[in-house]
């Protein structure tokens, strides 16, 4: 049995809490009427069950063409494709895409449908009953971090674009599937909406191992996201299939290389995940509990600022003590409005975060937002120190090897 030392979980834990299911192409083509070249081309490979595949490459390489095979929006000129062995062809359409989760960018909802009504129509449609799907729609808003009570009921104009995206992903969750398909999901909101969500995926992943397939034309969005990162190449031909630490450290080709650019070691270093960094734990106070206790705790442990937190362990404020004073009891907070990072989140978010945060650190949330600490700038740049000595002892002994075998 072997174990997991990024989470400290069995090779046996693992499987078990898998919800996904493996995917099978084998020499899947597409071609289209008219067209001299197909603009699939015979692609094989294997996406492991519960895992995060990213699938990028140059514009009309055929990633978007080969994710839409998979629910079959675009039907296969040849080839197979299996679900846990079994063929998408031995099923109705209909029935396929209900078995299978689909975001696109946007979120897609029905205008005219309630939150409510958009994540709970395929249960519906697979005739769950009104309280099960009630309580699905319930605890997947919750998953994807937006109050139940708050935006059940709201319309898709109602909400922010990064809202209609965690009620995308929480639609194509909705029945529970082993696959959702993915298209550039986060490619139409800011870049720090597009960070949490991100951050919101891999939070989500966590807990459910899904599973994913995602279509990116980032190849850092595709480093952070990817459990295995599939690199394309015109008509689909697999120029990498890879995880990210070996995609960046020894990339297949001049075109990988290329499409990775320059810096490679950088970017791994950049790319490295916050739960690699010590946190650390200031002050921290409960909604409703006396200022005076909390600025005294504050005061004692030489803290400039306090984290709130709600019933729930999330983060809702952080507070500098001229805020505290302001009232005799510690006021909620704006949860939606405060700046958080996931620990699986990479340096590069992190410090992004810490930028626009004015606390010269950012916070750090696990499971459901639940809050785990603080990480600054001290603890990010001797990482970094660290690692660089690493990579550069690294680097002076592999050349002190290749010398020897000279």
């Amino acid at each position: 049995m072997t174990t997991d030392m990024a989470t400290g979980e069995t090779s046996a834990a693992v499987a078990a809490s898998v919800s996904g299911a493996e995917l099978q192409l084998d020499q899947v083509t597409k071609r289209y009427p008219g067209q001299r070249e197909p603009a699939v081309d015979g692609l094989s490979l294997t996406i492991p069950a519960g895992e995060i595949v990213t699938f990028v490459g140059p514009s009309g390489c055929g990633k978007t063409t080969s994710l839409k095979m998979i629910n079959r929006l675009i039907e296969p000129t040849s080839g197979s494709i299996t679900i846990d062995g079994n063929d998408v062809r031995d099923q109705s359409v209909d029935d396929l895409r209900r078995q299978i989760g689909y975001v696109i960018q946007g979120g897609s909802l029905f205008p005219h449908m309630t939150v409510g009504r958009n994540i709970g129509l395929v249960p519906r449609l697979l005739g769950w009953s009104r309280r099960k799907t009630a309580q699905r729609v319930d605890d997947l808003l919750d998953l994807v971090g937006l109050d139940p009570s708050a935006y059940r009921d709201r319309y898709p104009r109602e909400l922010s674009g990064g809202q209609q995206q965690r009620v995308g992903v929480a639609r194509g969750l909705a029945a529970d599937p082993p696959v959702i398909l993915m298209d550039e999901p986060f490619g139409a909101v800011d870049p720090i909406t597009r960070q949490r969500l991100q951050d919101e995926l891999l939070g989500i992943q966590r807990e459910l191992r899904k599973t994913v397939v995602c279509v990116t034309h980032d190849i850092d969005e595709a480093i952070k996201l990817g459990d295995r990162i599939l690199i394309l190449k015109q008509h689909a031909h697999i120029a990498q299939y890879d995880t990210p630490d070996a995609i960046l450290a020894a990339p297949a080709d001049d075109f990988v290389d290329d499409f990775v650019g320059s810096g490679a070691a950088l970017k791994q270093l950049s790319l490295s995940r916050v739960s690699s960094i010590q946190l650390s734990r200031p002050t921290t106070a409960r909604v409703g509990e006396r200022t005076a206790d909390v600025l005294a705790r504050a005061e004692a442990a030489g803290d400039t600022a306090v984290v709130v937190l709600d019933e729930r362990e999330r983060a809702v404020a952080w507070r500098f003590p001229r805020q505290l004073r302001r009232t005799q009891s510690v006021a909620p907070g704006d949860r939606e409005a405060l700046v958080t990072v996931d620990e699986r989140a990479t340096l590069n978010d992190a410090l992004d975060t810490m930028l626009v945060s004015g606390h010269g650190g950012a916070i750090v949330s696990g499971d459901r937002d639940r809050y785990l600490g603080v990480v600054d700038f001290h603890a990010v740049t001797d990482f970094m120190s660290t690692w660089e000595a690493q990579h550069e002892e690294a680097a002076r002994e592999k050349a002190r090897r290749a010398e020897t075998q000279t």
